[in-house]
């Protein structure tokens, strides 16, 4: 197993771990950081350890050790976090340890969206640069949010403990947030060679049945009941989303015998419990968040019956995303929605659409992408080769870079293909 895996496989139990044995945020964050630096120098010539994970934490726990002697008197004055005697997580234990982690930064202390980022640093390990992309901010921004999210953890004293019955609540939208934006980052990668991140996606998934199973009044929740089910539907179509060459396989090429049956029907069951049946809501849905969730699942759900891409019932798609949009107001569902119109037939709506999001997103290599296939179909192709040529130059995933670039080369000579 290579180390990237160890750390996307390991890093949040053993950060948790390592905040239970310290009570230090912050030096267990560093020292874990530390660890898997010294891994990637020390084992390509010792060899990967029997057992890499009890190697890395026994590595971090002297380096927090030799932090905490450093420190002496000033240690003893430092905030700590505060830890349930009752929950304290040992080292052979895998039961709550990451849910404790995820339910800390989903603490009403910290706003949702620094919540969110901070969950999706510490307890799933994704790249700051990538989170800032999924909050559609700079790096350094991020960066920034990330460091005084830590800081505001320490200071106030933020328990790694589970919350009662009366204060879980208050925390279940924000936790679905999380799930969902670790789910993104897992499907949508800003950078590196990886089309999709499936481990990535379903730890993503791991953390919110973790959390419907955590108590009844996490099962009841509408907004984790929705997102699973939305999830569910979504990495149903794993092993169709790349080719054998790695390269990008788009939902009307995608071999659909090749989708997880029994991860669609589960998340047809989920819907069934909100709506009381597949298409539209039956119940009243409590919030913006379960509503979101819920729309794009009923999204989800349509490609999923489709046996066929003809089959596609784009019309309810492009008015679902239409629903979205209103609820949500975001450019990205609009940009979504204008895919839909155009595959629904109207193809001049869908394009005025697109271009009205160029002063919105005009560093996001998608809608460039997006205006590129549509001024395409519009027989327009010099300007589509500019847009292709945008997106290519925007795009930092070098899968679906490499899909644009043969979709430029096809515009740019369609005979020659």
């Amino acid at each position: 197993m290579s180390l990237e895996q160890i750390h996307r496989d390991e890093w949040g139990r053993l950060l948790a771990l390592l905040v239970a044995h310290s009570r230090r945020l912050d030096l267990a964050e560093d020292a874990l950081a530390e660890a898997f630096e010294q891994a990637a120098r020390v084992w390509p010539d010792d060899g990967t350890p029997t057992n890499p994970a009890g190697w890395l934490m026994t590595t971090a726990k002297r380096r927090i050790t030799d932090r905490i002697r450093a420190e002496a008197m000033a240690a003893r004055k430092q905030p700590l976090l505060a830890i349930d005697e009752r929950n304290r997580v040992q080292d052979n234990e895998s039961g709550d340890d990451l849910l404790r982690l995820v339910l800390l930064a989903a603490h009403p202390a910290l706003a949702p969206e620094a919540g969110a980022a901070l969950t999706l640093r510490l307890v799933l390990g994704v790249p700051t640069g990538d989170i800032a992309k999924l909050f559609l901010v700079s790096e350094p921004t991020m960066a920034a949010r990330l460091t005084r999210a830590r800081k505001k953890v320490v200071a106030a004293g933020i328990p790694l403990a589970l919350p009662d019955a009366r204060v879980l609540p208050g925390r279940l939208d924000t936790v679905a947030q999380v799930a969902y934006l670790a789910f993104t980052a897992g499907y949508a990668p800003g950078s590196g060679p990886d089309l999709v991140r499936v481990e990535l996606a379903g730890e993503a998934i791991r953390l919110v049945r973790l959390m419907r199973s955590s108590s009844p009044v996490a099962r009841a929740s509408q907004s984790l009941t929705a997102l699973l089910a939305l999830m569910l539907l979504q990495h149903s179509r794993r092993d169709a989303r790349v080719g054998r060459g790695g390269e990008l396989v788009r939902l009307p090429d995608q071999q659909r015998s090749t989708w997880h049956q029994h991860e669609i029907a589960e998340g047809l069951d989920l819907l069934g419990v909100l709506t009381g049946r597949e298409t539209s809501p039956a119940i009243e849905i409590d919030g913006p968040v379960a509503a979101s969730y819920l729309l794009q699942a009923l999204i989800a759900a349509e490609h999923a019956r489709a046996a066929r891409a003809q089959d596609t019932d784009w019309v309810t798609i492009a008015d679902l995303y239409r629903q979205l949009e209103d609820l949500t107001g975001s450019p990205v569902v609009r940009l979504n929605r204008a895919v839909a119109v155009a595959e629904a037939g109207d193809l001049e709506a869908a394009m005025a659409l697109a271009d009205g999001l160029l002063a919105e997103l005009p560093t996001n290599h998608r809608l460039h992408a997006v205006r590129a296939e549509f001024l395409t179909r519009a027989g327009r192709t010099t300007q589509a080769g500019d847009a292709y040529r945008e997106a290519i130059s925007l795009c930092a995933n070098d899968v679906e870079r490499s899909d644009l670039e043969q979709r430029l080369a096809f515009v740019a000579d369609p005979e020659g293909q």
